[in-house]
């Protein structure tokens, strides 16, 4: 395992003894900057837009320490260079896509680890939604930041990968500890359990999730983060095995589905038409 440091303080002073707190920095029309603080350091995943984070930093008088780059989509990448200029930090990142991404300092590999303000993350290879995508993974503190690999009740569109691969990076995340938090990048939930519900509108965990998000939104609060256990309930595209989900994908697609790559397949054809 390669070991990293994320963040290096500054002075010989020890790691503040606050626990770690993750906050949804709502960026565009729907993505979460997900930034992490222990004290008065942060480091921030995926930041699309460098004047969000610049500005939570500045409000709560916050250091910068380190970026974590998923994939290398401008709407995770496209702050990096504002903060660049204002924060010497190390930006870590897949080495897959380095030559996409070019502010990289620190490229990382499957398997690779590192220390985020004092809690360990794995990095794990997730190819699918694009080539090189990574998240990062930390069995510490239970948390998963997956990028725009596995959202709340759906996942992310094949831009590069194929349907094989995309299979295989949600079934190793649907491996992880059920209390793993998940933190995926965008507010997608609501018109994924839309999907959700034509697949499995019997799902007894999908309408309570559809509720209990109806209630969030509607009290301007996010969908996210989700856990593993629950995703596992209610997201079709981690439940290709169970049979009323390989019926309604056989019924779409039209034809039989000899296994759980092709059920996974029909599932992502359906939803990029879907409109419910």
């Amino acid at each position: 395992m390669i070991h990293l440091t994320a963040n290096r303080p500054e002075s010989k002073t020890p790691m503040s003894t606050a626990t770690i707190q993750v906050h949804a920095l709502p960026a565009f029309s729907d993505n979460y900057l997900w930034t992490l603080t222990r004290g008065q350091d942060a480091v921030v995943v995926d930041p699309g837009d460098g004047a969000v984070v610049q500005a939570f930093l500045d409000a709560r008088q916050l250091r910068l320490r380190a970026i974590l780059i998923t994939h290398h989509h401008p709407d995770h990448i496209g702050g990096l260079s504002l903060l660049r200029e204002r924060w010497e930090v190390p930006v870590y990142g897949p080495a897959a896509e380095a030559a996409r991404i070019k502010l990289l300092t620190q490229t990382l590999e499957d398997g690779a680890g590192l220390d985020v303000l004092g809690e360990r993350y794995e990095v794990l290879a997730l190819p699918g939604h694009t080539l090189g995508h990574i998240a990062y993974y930390s069995a510490q503190g239970r948390r998963l930041f997956c990028g725009d690999t596995l959202f709340s009740a759906g996942c992310g569109r094949l831009f590069e990968g194929t349907p094989q691969q995309m299979h295989a990076s949600l079934s190793r995340l649907g491996a992880l500890p059920g209390d793993t938090a998940v933190y995926c990048t965008h507010e997608y939930t609501q018109s994924n359990l839309r999907f959700a519900l034509a697949v499995e509108p019997d799902n007894a965990a999908l309408q309570a999730r559809n509720a209990e998000v109806a209630r969030l939104r509607e009290a301007g609060q996010p969908s996210l983060p989700s856990r593993i256990d629950a995703e596992c309930q209610f997201n079709p595209f981690l439940r290709s095995a169970v049979p009323a989900v390989r019926a309604a994908a056989t019924a779409q697609a039209g034809e039989a589905l000899d296994d759980e790559v092709a059920v996974f397949a029909a599932l992502r054809r359906w939803k990029d038409v879907f409109r419910g």
